[in-house]
């Protein structure tokens, strides 16, 4: 299948409600539509996570989560752009644009603009960001594979976007960004 077809078809999938893997820069990750609340209540219980703890929104670019910025100093979106795009997750706090499960029990919402070109046309094509967490099961060690993907999850998913891992040594640094503390390094 042709990548531009496969790319669609996946779009497609996740504006019904579906569920993805895709490699992403240092492991792969699950994703959903986060305003789909039927698909974040599915990929959490996949994972088995705890829905309090909340997940990743990953972005193209920086202006894809402009919803998501509103509201902070410029001082504050300078320090968002010199990170970006990269392996830097940001705590912003949530100014009401997020929905409940992507927050978790948090005043704040975790976001990245990641860097690896797969994850970013996939944005691009969905139109805006996506959840972004490691394809395991909670406490497991995340897939690094796609056969790992097929092995962990069988026939649970609704699409595998194929691609090669970033070459990342691990997941993304995530910090506060109102008080610069690194909560993952």
């Amino acid at each position: 299948m042709n990548a531009n077809l496969q790319l669609a078809e996946t779009v497609e999938a996740l504006r019904r409600g579906g569920v993805i893997a895709y490699p992403t820069e240092a492991v792969w990750g699950l994703g959903c539509d986060p305003f789909h609340r039927t698909a974040l209540t599915r990929l959490l219980a996949l994972k088995q996570r705890d829905p309090a703890k909340g997940v990743i929104l990953v972005a193209a670019d920086m202006d894809q989560f402009a919803p998501w910025l509103e509201g902070l100093s410029d001082q504050q979106l300078d320090t968002l752009a010199a990170s970006w795009p990269g392996p830097n997750t940001w705590l912003v706090p949530d100014n009401g644009h997020t929905p409940a499960l992507v927050r978790g029990d948090h005043d704040r919402v975790a976001l990245r603009v990641s860097d690896h070109p797969g994850v970013q046309a996939l944005c691009r094509a969905f139109g805006g960001p996506l959840v972004s967490t490691s394809a395991n099961h909670a406490g497991e060690p995340p897939a690094m594979s796609e056969a790992q993907i097929r092995q962990f999850f069988a026939d649970e998913l609704d699409a595998i976007v194929p691609g090669a891992l970033g070459g990342n040594p691990r997941p993304s640094t995530i910090r506060d960004l109102l008080s610069g503390t690194t909560l993952r390094s």
